[in-house]
């Protein structure tokens, strides 16, 4: 799922393409991708970009100051491009089109389940309703910070990914932030002394504006096209079996439903393997406490 960083670099991509154009066209090629009804889905013909903002995960596109408010949440598979103006909207994964003079942004979406939605709204309370209530990560002081992250005891890879405690962070980049602070992402937030809740702080704010730099040096005064959750230069994600960077053990892994966490036991563990359910499921009492009973 693309994550704050990755929407930040679409929203300043956006930017530079629309803001202050004429929408001149709306396709649907999948209704079932408009999650709201009224305002109609062609309200926004004729209308002019005034200003394009993340809610979360969700590009917010204002038309004529407030008039209209075009949302797009990618979920999970969900990207957007940039193409020719009026190009066909693709078969297969094509959803959605919004047509300007000088090109066409279409959502898009892999794979059989079609999660990303459009919504419309005619005030800003309509966007507001979608907003799960987190603070953001990059804006708040040490204390807000802090605040947010003891207000409920859960584990730091749940706290950071909830969007009703922090705005943006998801799987990929928690993980990230998790190996950059060296804390264990089963740790519970009530566990946290101040020095290592000023440590998680600085490492969210290292590790979003880093990849965020990192992503517009990628693209330039391109279109993002390389949007994904697994990149080549990340420490643990996507990394299991691999080598930590930092100090050369095997990369770990959590696996629950069709997700997981990834981390280093050596850099934030204590050397202390986390229970894997597939696994430890089928080697019960074999499963090994530490990084040195694994690899021995």
């Amino acid at each position: 799922m693309p994550e704050l960083p990755d929407i930040v670099v679409y929203i300043e991509a956006l930017e530079s393409r629309v803001l202050g154009e004429r929408v001149t066209g709306m396709r649907v090629a999948s209704p079932s991708v408009l999650r709201t009804y009224d305002p109609p889905y062609d309200t926004p013909v004729g209308k002019t970009v005034t200003a394009i903002q993340r809610v979360g995960k969700r590009i917010a596109i204002e038309l004529d100051r407030g008039d209209i408010h075009l949302v797009f949440h990618l979920m999970i598979a969900g990207r957007l491009r940039w193409e020719p103006p009026g190009k066909a909207i693709p078969k297969k994964v094509g959803l959605a089109a919004v047509d300007f003079d000088a090109g066409s942004l279409v959502l898009t979406e892999q794979g059989t389940h079609k999660r990303a939605g459009i919504w419309l709204f005619d005030d800003w309370d309509g966007v507001s309703s979608l907003d799960r209530g987190g603070v953001e990560p990059l804006e708040v002081s040490l204390e807000e910070f802090a605040a947010a992250l003891r207000a409920e005891n859960r584990t730091l890879k749940r706290a950071l990914t909830d969007p009703r405690i922090f705005s943006g962070i998801g799987n990929a980049y928690s993980d990230e932030i998790l190996w950059t602070a060296r804390l264990s992402p089963v740790k519970r937030t009530s566990q946290l002394d101040d020095q290592e809740v000023q440590q998680l702080h600085e490492a969210v704010v290292a590790s979003l504006n880093g990849w965020t730099d990192s992503l517009r040096a990628e693209v330039g005064r391109d279109w993002p096209k390389k949007v994904t959750a697994f990149r080549d230069d990340m420490a643990v994600h996507g990394k299991y079996g691999q080598d930590c960077p930092r100090c050369g053990s095997r990369v770990q892994r959590i696996v629950y439903a069709s997700n997981e966490t990834n981390y280093c036991a050596t850099c934030q563990t204590g050397g202390k393997l986390l229970a894997d359910r597939s696994l430890s499921r089928l080697l019960k009492g074999d499963w090994p406490k530490t990084i040195e009973e694994l690899e021995g």
